[in-house]
């Protein structure tokens, strides 16, 4: 493949892994390296992303995926919604081959990648769903993510319902704009905003953890939205 110097490229990949301390074996690295052949490889018909430059999908792409890995320490069945080119629903199957992960998109050039990257790769770990979140019947799903998705509130209406109790949305985003923060719903609250380093990436990135309010602070937050729409009234 023109430009895809593999040995280069696993250089890189593997050098980042090592600099962010993450677990993984040789054989989860090759992984990774088959996974971005098959990307650069598609790309070109399927313009799974805008990236054309391998060294680019590395760092941008799944080295970014992986910062967001030990997030997930305690996930067992992870819902990736407007997964894409499989990111990060399929560098986390790779690297936590423990975990089920479903991935869904409603781009069928998109499902089919992620299918042959299924098929290819041996991940038994990972379901494709091709179809809108809200129609999807599933799971449920102890966390549910996205990266660079939809606006916060958007991603928790469409997909709650397959949210387990007690469970957890993880967004992956470069930043988490107030005003998105303010529009969730009221049921529902930012539990945490985390800054992330991504190696070799020199750019600002943060993990959102959104949970549901218990009671009491739901009716709290509905008499501030009162309050707030009272005031804009006067």
């Amino acid at each position: 493949m023109r430009g895809f110097d593999r040995e280069k490229l696993m250089t890189v990949l593997s050098d980042g892994i090592d600099e962010m301390d993450l677990p993984l074996w040789a054989a989860q690295r090759e992984q990774l390296m088959d996974y971005l052949a098959l990307m650069a490889k598609w790309n070109g018909v399927y313009n799974l992303t805008s990236l054309r430059d391998p060294l680019q999908m590395v760092t941008h792409h799944v080295l970014d995926s992986l910062a967001a890995v030990p997030a997930f320490a305690e996930a067992k069945n992870v819902l990736d919604v407007g997964a894409g080119g499989g990111l990060p629903g399929i560098v986390l199957a790779i690297a936590r081959p423990d975990i089920k992960v479903s991935l869904i998109d409603t781009v069928h050039k998109k499902t089919a990648f992620l299918t042959q990257v299924k098929a290819e790769l041996g991940l038994s770990n990972v379901t494709v769903y091709t179809m809108k979140v809200q129609d999807l019947q599933a799971g449920p799903f102890d966390v549910i993510t996205s990266r660079a998705f939809a606006d916060l509130s958007d991603f928790v209406n469409w997909s709650r319902h397959l949210l387990a109790e007690g469970g957890q949305f993880i967004a992956l985003k470069g930043t988490a704009p107030a005003e998105e923060q303010e529009r969730l719903p009221a049921a529902w609250k930012i539990k945490e905003l985390r800054p992330i380093r991504v190696a070799k990436l020199e750019a600002e990135r943060h993990l959102v953890f959104i949970e549901k309010r218990i009671e009491k602070q739901i009716e709290k937050q509905i008499e501030k939205q009162i309050e707030k729409q009272s005031g804009n009234a006067a």
